[in-house]
């Protein structure tokens, strides 16, 4: 008998066994068909989100793509594509854009240059940007303000916008120029800028100049109003019936000192890409001006300029004391002064 019941259980375990262990297995495979489902599903979006990814990244690259300019290997460095932050250059976007910067010092024709610049369809130069004092205030406003200009930010009336071929601005050597040239110059050749240096050889005549600009700031002659610049010959003549009265005394050491600070200029600036010009060439021989376009790296143009000149004709007219200028400047290099050298 108890032979019988242990058989008996046997076989209720046998038999109970088979119908249990089928559904545990297939249990077992759903899960697992289940688990490999998700994740071939995950490698399969996270496949279609790289190439998603990777196709949105390609767009970029197709538009800022531009053809090689056919240029010098030289050249390149001083060759550049901006992009503004302020507008889009839409079809001119991929017009090349070269840097510029005229150094030059007070009254030595540089508003009068500037305007024949910006009579070029595509010449931008911006004016005297650092004659305001907190933009020079140290190396890294000057940076800052030169990094708006040469990326088509920098918006004044001069701005050409979208299809300009060579931007730039006016800059007096006693506006932060001397002081940090070290900084500057290095910004200069990182960049790719070129300098224009305009000078002016009478020095006797831009004293004169400075002398009547100085004295018209208070006295503004011109109905209360104080213009640098004028654009018409009555205006001129207004302008020009001042006669200031120079020191003799302090004559020499002045001029010297104007000598010695645009050696320095030429000096500190040597390293970069630069051309020399001075008023009175510019004045006598307009090809000047082809030079200039060619240095730029723009279409050549006529270009003309509607300021009139204040201080003409003959230096005696135009001081109070001419008779103590003559027996100071006689016999010393400075006595080609004397003579008017140009017309104008």
């Amino acid at each position: 008998m108890a032979d019988d019941l242990c058989s008996f259980t046997k076989d209720v375990f046998i038999t109970k066994a088979p119908k249990k262990s089928p559904l545990v297995l297939r249990m077992i495979v759903l899960v697992f068909a289940m688990v490999c489902g998700v994740y071939i599903c995950s490698i399969c979006v996270k496949q279609i989100s790289t190439r998603s990814k990777a196709g949105f990244l390609n767009i970029p690259v197709i538009q800022k793509a531009c053809p090689e300019p056919n240029i010098e290997p030289w050249e390149i460095p001083y060759v550049h594509y901006p992009k503004p932050k302020t507008y889009s250059r839409a079809e001119c976007a991929c017009n090349p854009v070269r840097y510029f910067a005229i150094l030059s010092m007070q009254r030595s024709g540089s508003g009068w240059f500037e305007t024949l610049l910006n009579n070029h369809t595509n010449v931008s130069s911006n004016g005297e940007i650092f004659s305001v004092k907190v933009r020079r205030s140290n190396i890294s406003t000057i940076v800052e303000t030169l990094d708006k200009i040469y990326n088509l930010d920098w918006l004044s009336s001069a701005s050409k916008n979208e299809c300009t071929a060579a931007v730039g601005l006016k800059w007096m050597l006693n506006q932060g120029l001397m002081q940090h040239h070290t900084e500057i110059v290095e910004y200069f050749n990182t960049r790719g800028v070129s300098i224009i240096f305009l000078f002016r050889r009478n020095l006797l005549r831009r004293m004169i100049s400075v002398l009547a600009n100085l004295y018209d700031r208070d006295a503004k002659l011109l109905n209360g109003t104080h213009k640098s610049h004028v654009h018409s010959p009555h205006e001129a003549d207004i302008l020009a019936k001042y006669k200031p009265t120079i020191n003799a005394t302090l004559l020499i050491p002045n001029l010297k000192q104007v000598e010695e600070t645009t050696a320095k200029a030429l000096e500190y600036f040597n390293s970069t890409r630069h051309i020399i010009l001075y008023y009175e060439d510019v004045v006598k021989n307009r090809t000047k001006l082809t030079d200039v376009q060619d240095f730029l790296k723009v279409p050549r143009r006529e270009l003309k300029s509607r300021q009139v000149k204040i201080h003409k004709g003959s230096l005696s007219q135009q001081v109070e004391n001419w008779d103590d200028l003559k027996k100071v400047i006689n016999g010393t290099h400075y006595e080609s002064f004397l003579q008017a050298d140009y017309r104008k």
